[in-house]
């Protein structure tokens, strides 16, 4: 069986709007309702939870009646990612085997890269989606930078998916500020990271430019 925790924490601080990013419509459909669908048609009886700033649990219920939701966990999120997707742990069903976890500001994520970060976590046990650096990069020290190779890195997008255990496991350890997604968690306790093919298109909300973005690829 399969679970995941959608991250829907923030408070759109970075949006400058009244509405967190996550709640916010495009085409008129909240950005959080196209992450829960794709999972849904991924996996339907795939146990969904979001990880939700309290003061928005209301305004959620609102959006599963509308949106015919049924069978989603809320929890409340915490101050950080680390918090909320450690909230959402403790509602876990006992048969899940695999655990993703996916940004709520992801609302163009393909099925294929769903798909295929699944199956190399139930292969390999933890596995993240990934795309290639498109542009140039430098490394500053100092007052002083140098280039470096991209073709040394890649971008991290989400679902990040892990065996339930093993995510378990991570989410023991002490908050630590260098807990960037929930791969650095996995990682600092020892588990090695199976890399799979995201989509370009897979972009995170983060600031008003990305909602134009996005809304022209959601039609």
């Amino acid at each position: 069986m399969y679970a995941i925790i959608i991250v829907a924490g923030g408070t759109g601080s970075r949006m400058n709007t009244e509405l967190p990013k996550q709640l916010i419509e495009i085409n008129n459909k909240p950005v959080i309702v196209y992450s829960i669908e794709k999972f849904l048609v991924f996996n339907k009886d795939i146990q969904v939870i979001i990880s939700l700033h309290a003061a928005y649990f209301n305004l959620f219920e609102e959006i599963k009646t509308k949106y015919n939701l049924t069978n989603i966990e809320v929890v409340e999120g915490g101050a950080t990612r680390f918090q909320s997707v450690k909230n959402a742990l403790t509602v876990l069903k006992k048969g899940v085997t695999i655990v993703g976890v996916h940004d709520a500001a992801r609302p163009l994520v393909s099925l294929q890269t769903i798909q295929s970060a699944f199956a190399a976590a139930e292969k390999d046990g933890a596995a993240i989606p990934v795309i290639d650096m498109n542009e140039s990069l430098r490394k500053i020290r100092g007052n002083k930078s140098r280039t470096v190779d991209r073709n040394k890195f890649k971008i991290v997008q989400t679902p990040q998916c892990f065996k339930k255990d093993v995510l378990l496991e991570a989410y023991k350890q002490p908050y630590n500020p260098l807990f960037t997604d929930d791969a650095s968690v996995v990682e600092k306790a020892g588990h090695t990271i199976t890399l799979t093919e995201g989509n370009k298109e897979n972009i995170k909300i983060t600031y008003p430019q990305d909602l134009i973005v996005a809304q022209s690829l959601l039609k």
